[in-house]
């Protein structure tokens, strides 16, 4: 703060605007601005008691924060942010309209921004920036694998670990499995959605089969499975681009941590079965999940469970049924084998379709 008080003294010493600067770090026109203001209000020698504060606010009065400024709630405004469609812009509109409703003068924008920015990142564990509550879950596939011994022989099986993360909070899910094919994977999904008590709206999955059945630019088709999956629990599917991990660096950076945390924890010990392997995951999963963060207040846990898990879509009341799709050719007897069974095609599909065209079949029908 600029020292009003000892720059009218040492004027009237007689001192001029350049050593007066040059003896308190100011610039000459930066006195000189005081010196004119100071003239203008008649302040010639300065009355014993004065403040510099009173004299900013005597010699600069547009500069003094008005007494009515109105200080937002920004813990309301965190929470507000979990909501669909609510944006920054939105909330200072509105915080706006309240203040001139009740005659107080609200903050500009970037100062609104500014203060909430310090607020998030001192006072929350989670931030509104890149994420909303409850939108995106990213999942993948842990490069890191843990292993299950046969009982009697004790050759070692490997088993290949799904990982799931809501980005907001950090908050993730782990299972492992035998393999990494539809089934496995629908499975995960749903357990996953179990464990969080809901569903996010966004699934963003990597470039997989299971996932995604052709990843090109031109075209891009999501697994007939997976687009049933995440339209029982009213979900989108947004896969990553190909070979852009920063699309799904939540779950990228979980899949490192559980592999030390989990995984490597879990190097010594011997698992007899994959029910033993995911019972010792949960374990781990839960002291990883309330695992202190180291900058800011709270775990994963605590910010799932106080800002995040409240925004997420209900579960349907049943649960998803996998089906296998199969593409098919009716044989010249009208009827398509599954399983060594014979089913016959209905006579409208074959009036629509040529004997040689391929028959969408699904396994969920029988």
């Amino acid at each position: 703060m600029t020292d009003y008080r000892e720059i009218l003294r040492l004027a009237s010493l007689g001192i001029t605007r350049t050593s007066i600067g040059e003896a308190l770090g100011y610039s000459r026109n930066t006195v000189a601005e005081v010196l004119r203001r100071a003239k203008l209000k008649g302040i010639e020698e300065i009355p014993e008691g004065i403040t510099d504060k009173y004299l900013k606010e005597l010699l600069y009065p547009e500069k003094v924060k008005a007494k009515n400024t109105r200080m937002p709630d920004y813990d309301k405004i965190h929470k507000e942010l979990g909501r669909k469609g609510v944006t920054l812009t939105l909330l200072w509109d509105e915080y706006c309209t309240e203040c001139r409703n009740s005659s107080e003068i609200p903050y500009s924008y970037s100062h609104f921004v500014l203060n909430y920015n310090k607020f998030a990142r001192s006072e929350k564990a989670t931030m509104h920036l890149n994420h909303k509550p409850g939108d995106v879950m990213q999942v993948d596939w842990a490069g890191a694998t843990a292993c299950i011994a046969e009982s009697i022989v004790g050759e070692l099986t490997t088993a290949n670990i799904f990982v799931a993360t809501l980005p907001c909070s950090g908050y993730s899910y782990a299972e492992a499995f035998l393999n990494q094919n539809q089934e496995s994977w629908t499975t995960a999904h749903i357990h996953t959605f179990e464990y969080f008590g809901g569903a996010p709206r966004i699934l963003v999955p990597d470039n997989l089969k299971t996932g995604v059945e052709n990843p090109s630019r031109s075209e891009l088709a999501i697994n007939k499975n997976y687009s049933e999956l995440a339209e029982h629990y009213g979900c989108a599917v947004i896969p990553a681009r190909v070979k852009k991990p920063k699309d799904k660096a939540a779950v990228e950076g979980t899949v490192g941590y559980i592999s030390t945390w989990i995984i490597a924890a879990l190097r010594n010990c011997t698992f007899f079965s994959l029910f033993e392997l995911n019972e010792a995951i949960k374990d781990k999963l839960l002291v990883f999940s309330e695992k202190p963060f180291q900058k800011k207040p709270g775990s994963r846990y605590s910010a799932f469970m106080e800002e995040e898990r409240e925004f997420l879509t209900p579960l349907p009341k049943e649960r998803y049924e996998s089906a296998t799709w199969k593409k098919l050719t009716p044989g010249f007897n009208y009827h398509i084998s599954v399983d060594n069974n014979f089913y016959s095609v209905p006579l409208m599909n074959l009036i629509e379709k040529s004997n040689n065209e391929v028959v969408d079949f699904s396994t969920s029908s029988l």
